[in-house]
């Protein structure tokens, strides 16, 4: 049960730092879960996490950055916080450098300003320059022209 806890905490944790780390222990986690399910004693256990977390991170992990590498050279659409870069959002709650909400593509973020000294009030659009963790910093969008809707900008 332990191990089956662990991977589930890891996993959630992986979808707040989007680093592709922290999944592969998960994984190594639920290989142990297994192991424990079959009755494994808890020495071997481990040494299945351990196992399975390594080759994870040694394999499964460069093929997947590798390949999301190659499609964002490669002129792909970006996916994960990489395509909210550069896109527009109307602020919903008041931004400044301390916190804020925002309205990216109808999902609702927390946000921050990217320049410490810029507030911005509800409604204005602004632009996201940069994704951390769960949190867009943003930028005042100078594209966008008022009265119209804002499109991302991919």
């Amino acid at each position: 049960m332990l191990w089956i806890v662990l991977g589930v905490v890891l996993a959630v944790a992986e979808v707040f730092t989007t680093t592709l780390f922290l999944i592969m222990f998960a994984a190594g986690a639920f290989a142990a879960a297994g192991a424990a399910a079959l009755g494994a004693p808890v020495a071997l256990q481990a040494l299945v996490f351990a196992l399975v977390s390594a080759l994870c991170l040694a394999v499964v992990r460069p093929v997947i950055r590798r390949h999301a590498r190659t499609a964002l050279e490669g002129g792909e659409q970006s996916f994960g916080v990489e395509a909210l870069e550069g896109t527009t959002a109307v602020v919903v709650e008041p931004v400044d450098a301390g916190r804020g909400l925002i309205k990216i593509d109808g999902e609702l973020w927390t946000a921050r300003a990217y320049d410490a000294t810029r507030s911005y009030a509800a409604g204005e659009r602004v632009q996201v320059i940069k994704v951390q963790g769960a949190t867009a910093l943003v930028w005042q969008d100078e594209i966008s022209t008022p009265g119209t809707l804002p499109e991302a900008k991919r």
